[in-house]
C-alpha cells in the first residue's frame, strides 16, 4: 500500500476524538476499537466524510477472545513431519487475554483514498448485542448473519438475521472457543424412520500435541559398548 498509515491514524484521532477509544497502527494497517454505542456515529461518518470516504465494505467477522494467547502447543521444538495425539490439553497462559470476550470486526477500503481501516468494537459476553451497519453499508447483510450463526452476536435492526451456514433447529453457535470441535449432535440416516435423525456425538474428543525430538543427551551420544 502507497499511502501513509501514520498519518491516517493521527487524521482518525483527529476526527473522532473520543469516539475512538483507541487506534493502534501495526503491520501497515490501522485498527480503530470503537464503543458499540458509538458504532453507527463513527461508521456513517467514516462513509460521508470526503476526508476519508470508506464507501466499501469488505468483510464483517466475530471474534471470540476466551482463549486468545493460550496454546496447546507448547514448545518450538516441534517437528513438521507429524503428530502425536493426547488427551489433555495443557495451556500456555503467559498472554491470557483480559478485555471482552466478543467482538465485531469490519474491514473498510476508500477507493478514493487508497485507505484501508479495520473498525472494532466490543460486545457483551452475557448478551452480545450491536447495532447493524446494513442501512450504512448493504454488503454486512450476509456478513452479519454469518456472524450471528457462528457466533450468536445479534444484530440490532437487521431486517432478516437468520442463521446462513447450520442446519435449522441447529443448537449453540460453531465459532465460539467454548464449543466442542467435533460438535454435540451428529446426524445419520434412518432406513425404517425413512429420515435423517439426529444423535449426540460418539467421538471421543481428543487434542493434537505435537511429536518433540528434544535435542539432549539421551538422542545425541553415541550408546557405549559394554567391555
Amino acid at each position: 500500500m502507497s499511502y501513509d498509515t501514520q498519518k491516517l491514524a493521527e487524521d482518525l484521532q483527529q476526527a473522532f476524538g473520543d469516539a475512538i477509544a483507541r487506534c493502534v497502527v501495526k503491520h501497515r494497517e490501522v485498527t480503530i476499537e470503537v464503543p458499540s454505542k458509538r458504532l453507527i456515529e463513527v461508521c456513517t461518518r467514516l462513509r460521508d466524510d470526503a476526508a476519508f470516504a470508506f464507501e466499501q465494505l469488505s468483510d464483517l467477522c466475530g471474534v471470540d477472545y476466551l482463549t486468545y494467547g493460550q496454546t496447546e502447543w507448547a514448545t518450538e521444538q516441534a517437528t513438521a513431519e507429524g503428530f502425536s495425539r493426547g488427551v489433555e490439553p495443557e495451556f500456555n497462559k503467559r498472554h491470557h487475554w483480559q478485555g471482552q470476550r466478543f467482538a465485531v470486526v469490519y474491514h473498510l477500503i476508500s477507493y478514493r483514498h487508497n485507505h484501508r481501516v479495520r473498525v472494532r468494537t466490543f460486545v457483551a459476553e452475557e448478551f452480545p448485542v450491536v447495532e447493524s451497519v446494513v442501512p450504512i453499508w448493504a454488503a454486512a447483510n450476509w456478513y452479519e448473519r454469518e456472524a450471528f450463526d457462528l457466533f450468536g452476536i445479534i444484530f440490532e435492526g437487521h431486517a432478516d438475521l437468520r442463521r446462513l451456514l447450520t442446519d435449522y433447529g441447529f443448537i449453540g453457535h460453531p465459532f465460539r472457543k467454548d464449543f466442542p470441535l467435533s460438535g454435540r449432535v451428529e446426524m445419520r440416516y434412518d432406513p425404517t424412520k425413512g429420515r435423517v435423525v439426529y444423535e449426540p456425538v460418539t467421538i471421543e474428543p481428543r487434542v493434537l500435541v505435537p511429536r518433540v525430538i528434544r535435542d539432549d543427551e539421551r538422542y545425541t551420544r553415541a550408546p557405549q559398548k559394554e567391555s
